[in-house]
């Protein structure tokens, strides 16, 4: 069989009505492939390749078989979570730095799941999946890490949540609310406080996600009716969309309830309110119940996510700003794009996988040094600048071969807009001064040599070194932050075609038929 003739870059130019530099631009992005040809100098292109993109940049369906639309995932994944141009980023078109400014982590993570602006029910985990993710972690290695634990505590919980694929909006968007509690009320703590006997919102054999609050604000009716609820509503449950019982996050049956808005740790708004109502019947006769039902006292329930994940972390107190800036960072980190672990989040999620799996795919791409355990490496550099200063770290890293951590991100020219706010809130700490110091030793130094700016894993590596915590737990941070992310995109994609994050794979084996291989 005679080869079909290959295209040049100025062919395949003129056939799509760009520049050659833009050809290559495709070639970068993996829209087209290319292939050198004969001597090796020029690339070549396939005409089918170069026509199918031809078509989709006309908006013009493909003309080969559905199978092979289908294959085809060449063409963008469209998302309305994150934008990031012009060294800013901004989440549903809103500056981050001002929500994190404004507001603390979990408001802004039900807002870019529901849509809804006013303060959504409370981050509980449910006592079944809160138990079984303790178990899981207790079973451990002593050496496992912070992030094993959220690895094994994302299964664990799964497995307590018979309803784990319901795919419904606010179904998911509770799940999510009670994984990430679950997350960080699991991680053992370091403060020596022991945890609270029967911790967690007793859910009564309910799955997770659809106890601690599950009915609170958020509407279970089915796509299309983003959750709404909130404060300033009480009383029992109402019908919701599809029949789903709803009620808001100050519905009361005690003495405790009406609060709302009150404020947390060096001003980040707490919006932990205890509905003490019992449960109540939901979708499908299936029970739903406030966050702390039967239950009266203060416990870390009543805190928000940052001031709870803090003594996990470290054994030091949190000094006046230390629980605010962690509650900055994680707003900060919690989406930034189609990152590698997100991609694996909506490829999971477009295979309708439950909300737990999603969060255990993305986990395992975030688990690179390029991604979420980039931090640590910035971290243990700056442990060794403080030791040996920062010229001779450097130079090890440059004489060996190897990026220096923290500097640069390919997203941004000149500033990463997340670094610079840490830095700044870091500033205002007085026990952040020695890492702060340390990070603005290495930022000059590699100027000299490779002048990049500190990106987000740096200051993140600043705040764990001067919080004395360990290596790990800025990816710890990463986490549980980026884990409101990842739900965020699978429930878009829970709202596209079933399977349609696929690559176009192009086998470059030996054609069939070959000779059968002697095994034996």
């Amino acid at each position: 069989m005679v080869e079909q003739r290959r295209l040049t870059t100025q062919q395949v130019a003129a056939r799509l009505g760009v520049k050659p530099e833009t050809v290559y631009a495709y070639v970068s992005r993996g829209l087209l492939g290319s292939r050198r040809g004969a001597g090796g100098r020029a690339s070549t292109f396939d005409p089918d390749e170069v026509e199918r993109l031809a078509r989709r940049r006309r908006g013009r369906p493909d003309a080969g078989s559905a199978g092979g639309r289908e294959q085809d995932a060449a063409g963008p994944v469209y998302s309305g979570v994150t934008l990031i141009e012009d060294d800013r980023f901004y989440y549903r078109g809103v500056d981050p730095v001002e929500l994190a400014r404004r507001s603390s982590f979990e408001p802004v993570a039900w807002w870019l799941w529901t849509g809804d602006e006013r303060p959504g029910p409370p981050f509980a985990a449910p006592a079944a999946g809160l138990a079984a993710a303790r178990a899981a972690g207790d079973a451990l290695p002593p050496q496992a890490g912070l992030v094993d634990r959220l690895r094994v505590a994302a299964v664990a919980a799964a497995t307590v949540d018979p309803v784990r694929f319901d795919l419904r909006p606010g179904t998911v968007a509770a799940t999510a609310r009670g994984l990430i509690a679950t997350f960080v009320d699991a991680l053992p703590r370091r403060d020596g406080r022991s945890e609270d006997v029967g911790y967690g919102a007793p859910d009564h054999g309910l799955p997770m996600g659809h106890g601690a609050g599950a009915a609170t604000g958020h509407d279970v009716g089915g796509p299309g009716h983003p959750a709404r609820g909130g404060t300033g509503r009480t009383g029992a449950g109402r019908p919701g969309h599809g029949g789903a019982a709803q009620h808001g996050d100050t519905a009361q049956h005690g003495d405790t309830a009406g609060r709302s808005g009150t404020t947390g740790h060096g001003g980040a708004a707490r919006h932990g309110s205890t509905a003490l109502d019992g449960h109540t019947a939901g979708h499908d006769g299936a029970a739903q119940h406030g966050g702390t039902a039967g239950r009266g006292g203060t416990t870390d329930e009543d805190e928000i996510i940052a001031e709870r994940l803090w003594p996990r972390l470290t054994d030091r107190p949190p000094g006046p700003y230390a629980v605010h800036i962690l509650d900055r960072a994680l707003v900060l980190l919690i989406d930034h794009g189609l990152a590698a672990s997100t991609v694996t989040a909506r490829a999971a999620a477009s295979a309708r996988a439950h909300p737990y799996a999603v969060v255990s795919a993305a986990l395992g791409a975030a688990e690179g040094p390029l991604h979420g355990g980039a931090s640590g490496l910035a971290h243990r550099m700056l442990t060794d600048v403080l030791e040996r200063g920062a010229g001779p770290v450097v130079a090890e890293h440059l004489r060996a071969g190897r990026r220096i951590p923290g500097l640069g991100h390919r997203l941004y020219r000149t500033t990463d807009p997340r670094a610079q706010v840490l830095f700044e809130r870091l500033a205002a700490m007085p026990e952040a001064a020695p890492a702060l110091a340390a990070a603005r030793a290495v930022t000059e130094t590699a100027a000299t040599h490779l002048p990049l700016p500190a990106n987000v894993d740096l200051a993140l590596a600043t705040l764990t070194v001067a919080a004395g915590m360990p290596p790990e737990a800025g990816e710890a941070i990463f986490t549980v932050a980026r884990t409101a992310g990842w739900i965020a995109h699978a429930l878009e994609e829970y709202d596209e075609r079933a399977l349609r994050v696929r690559v176009t794979g192009r086998y470059e084996g030996p054609p069939p038929p070959q000779p059968l291989p002697s095994l034996s």
